[in-house]
């Protein structure tokens, strides 16, 4: 028999592709604007708001719904939508009862849409699709905070047929997953088919629908594992680690089960050894607030599951976000400080001996960072949660490889004494507090980086050039030969050695002409007047000789082997045209 008077508040993840409206759907329901506030406007962690039941039975519209439901209200986890949030969006699946998957019905599905949905497909989590933004479709007539069907009924039909293609296209996609969907008004089984609402988090259509749907689907089919045991030990997850005036370090999470207590001794992860300490205060956002928002707290002296809360207490300095915390008892902290830690260290990140050193302020974060430039091939000599101290720059500075002498942070503050000494030091910082724009900065400089390169070495480097001697065009024999040649290949600059097709070195170009004028460079297809320093024509040249830059191998092999990419047709032709004279002689010369 389910005892209907101790029901835990259900925990409702809120998941979905980037800029699709998650943040924005909350703020609806909780008359906030925490969207406007983000980095971005996108959420970089997960953050929790409590709404209770009267909040929801009013927002619906009907007193007499207070009656039929038991459960004391919803607790929403919102949690980022970008793909590299893969770690944290799991934590956020696990620790929910039921979920949101927010779809902008104009966009349809995107790849972190489907991520979310194999991530609640894994944890076997009930859910609900919200095709939002409907208020964005041509002609559409807004009835602000109405029911779905109420706002829908008093559109055109032009608009009404638009929205239909858009929802029934989203149906499809949902069958292509494996999931069978259909509007929530025509659903008898929710257990078999997936309701998807059409709704506007800007105008509040359809959210009554959200929240009536959410309540039914907790109170039909969760009874049993909302039950909570208000004498057992609390479990919950850390959400962030942060300073606050006055409090020192504390920890937001979400306590999912049983019940903690101001000075209870918690277990909660590290890097190192799990920490163990006694709860100094507990403090709890005001209903329809959010942890990471509200400036002012209610004074707990306990907490029954689920709750988004904060918690003070010594030497939480070294928490780390994304990890377990457990009440822990004198009979039971050994068991639960070794199960903490072997779910810590379950969370390995591979380094290499050489490459790019990572900061983070979660681990969840920290996991992403490492994941996303793990995909582009970026080697990661160090990954480490905190923020940039004086010692990371020493170690970073020490490298001597520029494309290792970096120093990438994600969500994290430069500690006054490390920006000094930045300053003073050749070391590339990247820090941002959104992680894909972190990301998407550090790879455009990796290409400038590249890009540079390329061009300093094809400024310096000899290039490749084949030109001939043409008929009757000797002007003076020598100190210097001046003789008329055709560019047949490449590039030929003055100051340059050129050798015979001995692979003889017969001389130094000293100067360019081109009807009378001088110039630097003469390229493919060209007739220009040419002295040559050191050779007498008749003797080491003559008329209709073909002759060769001499590259040096230093440069060949650079030119070969790194930069052929970046060389022209009649430059690559040039260069296959020296390296076989050279080759002939030494095989593996230039190799």
């Amino acid at each position: 028999m389910v005892d209907r008077k101790n029901l835990r508040t259900p925990i409702v993840s809120v998941m979905g592709h980037v800029d699709h409206g998650k943040t924005t759907l909350l703020d609806k329901i909780r008359g906030s604007s925490v969207a406007a506030g983000e980095a971005g406007a996108i959420t970089q962690h997960i953050g929790a708001t409590e709404v209770p039941i009267d909040v929801i039975v009013e927002k619906c519209g009907n007193p007499s719904l207070r009656e039929r439901f038991v459960v004391p209200g919803l607790l929403f986890i919102d949690t980022p939508g970008h793909h590299a949030f893969t770690s944290l969006r799991s934590r956020g699946g696990a620790l929910a009862d039921l979920a949101i998957v927010v779809v902008d019905i104009n966009e349809g599905f995107k790849p972190q849409t489907i991520e979310s949905l194999q991530i609640l497909k894994r944890f076997k989590t009930p859910f609900v699709v919200v095709a939002n933004k409907i208020d964005r479709i041509h002609g559409w007539n807004p009835v602000p905070n109405s029911p779905f069907l109420v706002s829908y009924n008093k559109q055109a039909e032009h608009v009404k047929g638009y929205l239909d293609n858009k929802f029934y296209e989203i149906i499809g996609e949902l069958f292509n997953i494996g999931f069978n969907a259909d509007r929530y008004d025509r659903i008898k089984d929710f257990q078999r088919t997936i309701g998807v609402i059409p709704i506007s988090g800007h105008t509040g259509e359809g959210i009554p629908d959200v929240l009536m749907i959410l309540l039914g689907l907790a109170q039909k089919f969760l009874e049993v594992n909302l039950q909570y045991d208000a004498t057992g030990p609390g479990v919950g997850t850390v959400l962030e680690v942060k300073e606050e005036r006055g409090l020192g370090t504390t920890v937001d999470m979400i306590l999912y089960d049983g019940m903690l207590q101001k000075g209870d001794t918690i277990v909660l992860g590290s890097l190192g050894e799990p920490i163990q300490t006694k709860v100094r205060a507990i403090l709890k956002p005001r209903p329809l607030t959010e942890i990471k928002s509200e400036e002012k707290f209610q004074q707990m002296d306990k907490v029954i599951a689920a709750a988004g809360i904060k918690i003070s207490a010594p030497n939480l300095d070294g928490a780390l976000a994304g990890t377990p915390l457990r009440v822990a008892t004198a009979e039971t902290i050994d068991k639960i400080v070794k199960e903490i830690k072997q779910e810590v260290d379950a969370v390995h990140i591979d380094t290499d001996t050489m490459g790019i050193t990572i900061k983070a302020d979660t681990i969840g974060s920290l996991e992403a960072l490492v994941n996303e430039l793990k995909k582009e091939d970026i080697a990661i000599r160090k990954a480490d949660v905190g923020d940039i101290t004086h010692r990371d720059i020493v170690e970073v500075s020490a490298i001597e490889d520029p494309q290792y002498s970096v120093l990438v942070g994600f969500n994290v503050k430069i500690l006054p004494d490390a920006k000094e000494k930045a300053q003073l030091s050749n070391i590339k910082l990247f820090v941002n507090d959104v992680i894909y724009r972190l990301i998407e900065d550090y790879k455009e400089w990796i290409e400038e980086q590249k890009e540079l390169s390329e061009k300093n070495i094809s400024e310096t480097i000899v290039k490749p050039a084949v030109f001939q001697i043409m008929r009757d065009c000797i002007f003076r024999q020598s100190k210097p030969a001046v003789v008329g040649v055709k560019i047949r290949s490449g590039i030929v600059r003055t100051n340059i050695e050129i050798t015979n097709s001995d692979g003889v070195v017969v001389g130094k170009v000293k100067g360019l002409q081109l009807r009378g004028e001088n110039i630097g460079t003469a390229r493919t297809g060209m007739e220009v007047a040419m002295a040559i320093e050191g050779p007498t024509v008749g003797r080491q040249i003559k008329e209709e000789d073909i002759l060769y830059v001499n590259v040096p191998e230093r440069h060949a092999k650079i030119l070969e082997h790194e930069i052929c990419d970046s060389l022209s047709a009649d430059e690559v032709e040039a260069l296959d045209a020296f390296l076989d004279i050279k080759r002939k002689e030494n095989p593996f010369w230039a190799k």
